[in-house]
């Protein structure tokens, strides 16, 4: 009798798992889509378990989803668009880019990332360069991360470094001699907060005043600066960090992330100085398009919250959200940016 309870008990246990998993939502896809702030390569690699954790936790959240599609967008903008269209439902943006594409409501935020703080939060340039500063991680969680403009081992870069070095003032026409390499418009680190910094300390000068500047995605603008091709490049303030051992490994040969070798032989912590460093900028969001209501509302953002929330709080979500530098995730209001879209405006 004991024996027919228990098996009759565990069906009933069956049928409820099943029922409960009958009534979850269903879709078919979800699409995520990360920007290029890291080499694609790196980041579809890093990224390659998050399909199926998300999938089990969405699951249990109340919503089985067919497949789960990553991608990264070809710039910053490519990902707003696609969001803006609904082609793309999720997408990792900076603030920056963020508040460009919720000014008409097109995207919406559901989290911000947290990231462990770094050694160094001088806002003297000087303070960060060569192996004694070395940039270090922390254990602090921090919702802010800097700009810092580099200058190249350059002729012209060790100029500025050594006048930096020294506790002296760069001048206006010394950074518009040299050849700068820039994110897209719409980044924070590589183009926005760069342009803030010079508007706060030139005068009012721009980015789009200086007569030489190119566009990069991080990854060749600093290969560009060890093959000295570029004087200055901007970029986030752990980025030496990122690509220290690809810095002083032959230019055919990759690191264990996938980054070419740059072929220098002195640390990037003493060649690639630090001349400038900009106010904080508010980490990046988790993004959701408004353009489709099977992801544009509060039952399934919640779920979704949940979900990442939950994946970034394992061992395994800490490794596959380490490629953005993201170590936790907090739920997020679109007030949060509203310093970003103060940027855009001075920047515009």
């Amino acid at each position: 009798m004991k024996k027919f309870v228990s098996l009759f008990l565990a069906l009933i246990l069956v049928l409820s798992c099943a029922a409960a998993l009958a009534d979850n939502v269903k879709m078919d896809t979800l699409t995520f889509q990360f920007v290029p702030s890291k080499d694609a390569d790196v980041i579809i690699t890093g990224t390659k378990n998050l399909p199926d954790l998300i999938k089990a936790e969405m699951a249990t959240l109340g919503y089985d989803i067919g497949s789960v599609d990553i991608s990264v967008g070809t710039s910053y903008e490519a990902t707003g668009e696609a969001m803006s269209a609904g082609t793309i439902d999720v997408g990792w943006l900076p603030g920056g880019t963020y508040a460009i594409y919720s000014q008409n409501q097109e995207v919406a935020v559901i989290l911000t990332a947290t990231r462990a703080g770094l050694s160094n939060d001088s806002e003297n340039p000087a303070d960060w360069n060569g192996e004694a500063n070395k940039t270090l991680p922390t254990d602090n969680q921090v919702t802010f991360y800097r700009s810092l403009i580099y200058a190249a081992p350059t002729e012209k870069g060790k100029a500025l470094a050594a006048k930096v070095n020294a506790g002296e003032k760069l001048t206006w026409d010394e950074l518009n001699d040299c050849n700068w390499a820039v994110a897209n418009t719409s980044s924070s680190a590589g183009y926005i907060y760069p342009t803030m910094w010079l508007m706060d300390n030139y005068e009012g000068k721009k980015i789009s005043d200086l007569s030489s500047v190119i566009t990069l995605g991080y990854a060749d603008a600093f290969a560009q600066a060890a093959a000295e091709q570029v004087d200055i490049i901007c970029c986030y303030a752990d980025g030496r960090r990122d690509y220290e051992a690809a810095w002083n490994l032959p230019t055919d040969q990759a690191d264990p992330t996938g980054k070419q070798g740059m072929g220098r032989e002195d640390s990037i912590w003493n060649e690639l100085n630090v001349i400038g460093v900009t106010p904080g900028i508010y980490n990046d969001t988790v993004a959701v398009t408004t353009a489709k209501d099977d992801i544009y509302n509060p039952e399934f953002i919640s779920a979704l919250q949940t979900a990442l929330i939950n994946i970034i709080n394992t061992d395994e979500g800490k490794e596959i959200f380490s490629v953005y530098s993201h170590t936790g995730y907090a739920i997020a209001q679109d007030s949060d940016y509203d310093g970003a879209r103060q940027a855009l405006t001075v920047v515009k």
